[in-house]
Parts: C-alpha cells; structure tokens; sequence
C-alpha cells in the first residue's frame, strides 16, 4: 500500500524530502555492493513473461536519431557529431590506393570510417545511479568522491548492460487526458496512473518498466527550443512512494528530465534525488514514443516487451541506447 506523505500545509519542503527519502530508500537492501539497484527486480520470470507479450512480431524503436537534428540546444550539451575519418571520395580519387597501416596497395578496395563526439546524454538515454548526487552520496550511501574526471568507480552504467530486458507499459497519459501534449508545468501524480491502468485493465507487476508519455516530444519535435532543459511536464515528486511500492525496475518518458518542470518544492529534481539517489531506480529520458503509441491506440495493447541495453561505457553517467519496444 503507497505510504501517505505529510501535506504540504504540514511539512517544510525538507520534510517532505526527507519523509520520501525515509520511506522509499533500497539503500543496503540487495547487500552494500548493489551497483543495479531496482534492475534487481529483474530475472528469469521477468523476462519470461514480457518474451510472451510478443504475438505480433512488430517491433517499434525508442530512440531518436543521433545527429545534428536533435533537442540539444548547444551549451552545455550539443547534439551529436559525426566526424568522417574516411570516406567514399577517399576511396574515388584514389586516396586509399596505398592502405594505412602498412597493409599495402588496396587494388579496388575501399571503405569508410567515422568518430562520433557527442555527450552522452544528449538524446534517448538512461541516466546511471552515479548520475546524480544528495549531499556527497550516490545510491546505496556511496560517496560522491568515487565518481572522478576518469569516470565512476562505483555505480556505472556499465552495470546495467544487458539487464534492461523486461516487461513494459506505455502510459499515454496525453492520449488519457485528450490532448496532444501536456504543458509545461503539469504534473503527473498517483491516481492518475492508477486510473489509466485500470482503464487499460493492466495489472502491473513487480519488475516492470513504465513507459510515461506525455507528448510533449511530439509537439516540439523539429522546433525543439527549449525542449531539453526547460520547462516540461512530468511526474509528480509525489509518485516517489507509488513507484517504490509497485516495485517499478525502471521508468523513461519523452521528456528531458522525467520529473515536472518547474520542480514542485524548492529543491532541484527532487524525484532524482528520492527515487535514483535513494531509491536506485532507472531513469530513461527523451524515449521517443510517439510511433509505439499510435500502435496502441489502434490495437487497444499498452503491454510490451522493452529491450533496452545501455552502451557498455565504463564508469559513463548515463549512455545513449537502442531502445526497442516489441508486441
């Protein structure tokens, strides 16, 4: 059963938090090593079960294109950068006619190569559980410290490679609501979810992922503006107990941050701090699912199978992913 919170007239905004950390904190619970957090929730039967959502054979991406066409609007994070190494007018003009390396003349051979410079949270990406930080730790009481200009000693996303297989549910809350997008500013709480999922006679079991859409990517896709980093819909601070208590593995939206902008109480992120810092809980942002909720809505299905590796990149924050959702 969610715990009930003190309300706002009854409780300072460091009181809630502190009331949410409390109550919705994994800290120690899978031993003091734990560097997946809620992924533990995630094993044979999980996977097993959302293999057998599959009857279709549709297979639908999440993830927007790494390119100079995404939200990042320059600063302190750019969209991606490809960068041609070598190329097809290489290879015409006779550039590669003597290979690099010492391997000899290349007598008709050619090919091409590129580097990619791009953060790695520029697009559909997960964040790591040492992506974010409350007062010097990171999930499961690890300090901050460990995480240095070499990368993350503890709490990698390298961790959480080849563990986001498990079953899903789009929530289309614009589609719930009869809208095309939710507004910056709204918030996304409990009861509405509860709400969507029985009107979609979805029981939710533990070791799932949710799947928020709220439009809001849709709306602004092309002219993004302040898309990635501004105000945006999103969930509630509140949804903390509901997520921790429904045993929630992971959680992606369609928007930048996954929680409500502006924050609800005078702290910044407050849902990152409870339910990723504390919680250990996978956030997804920017998850394109505009094409996967036009299915669903035809066919009436909001269950799926989510297959959603993050690169392996050692010690990363967050990592860019190939995120598929199949029905």
């Amino acid at each position: 059963m969610t715990s009930t919170a003190p309300t706002r007239e009854q409780t300072t905004d460091r009181q809630l938090l502190e009331h949410y950390i409390a109550t919705c904190s994994n800290w120690g619970r899978w031993g003091d090593d734990d560097e997946i957090g809620t992924l533990n929730l995630v094993g044979a039967e999980q996977i097993t079960r959302a293999a057998a959502l599959v009857t279709q054979g549709k297979s639908f991406s999440l993830s927007l294109p790494y390119d100079q066409t995404g939200p990042q609007p320059g600063g302190f994070r750019s969209n991606p950068q490809l960068l041609v190494t070598a190329s097809g007018s290489d290879h015409v003009s006779g550039a590669q006619d003597p290979l690099p390396g010492g391997f000899g003349p290349a007598q008709g051979f050619g090919f091409s190569d590129d580097v990619l410079v791009m953060p790695t949270q520029c697009g559909t990406q997960w964040d790591s559980l040492s992506h974010i930080f409350w007062e010097g730790r990171m999930y499961n009481g690890r300090s901050a410290g460990d995480v240095t200009s070499r990368g993350a000693a503890h709490n990698g996303i390298e961790h959480w490679t080849g563990r986001m297989v498990m079953p899903a549910v789009l929530i289309d809350i614009a589609r719930h609501r009869g809208v095309v997008s939710l507004a910056p500013g709204e918030a996304i709480g409990p009861d509405e979810i509860d709400d969507y999922l029985q009107a979609h006679d979805v029981d939710l079991q533990p070791g799932s992922a949710i799947l928020i859409r709220t439009g809001f990517m849709n709306e602004r896709r092309g002219r993004w503006g302040d898309y990635a980093g501004g105000d945006a819909p999103g969930l509630s601070l509140h949804m903390a107990p509901w997520l921790h208590d429904r045993e929630v593995a992971a959680i992606a939206t369609d928007t930048w941050g996954v929680e409500v902008r502006p924050n609800e109480i005078g702290y910044f992120q407050p849902l990152h701090i409870v339910a990723l810092v504390h919680g250990g809980l996978a956030f997804g942002e920017m998850f394109d699912l505009d094409a996967l909720a036009d299915d669903c809505a035809d066919d009436g299905i909001v269950e799926v199978m989510l297959v959603a590796s993050p690169l392996p990149l050692t010690g990363a924050s967050g990592a860019p992913v190939s995120a598929l959702a199949l029905k």
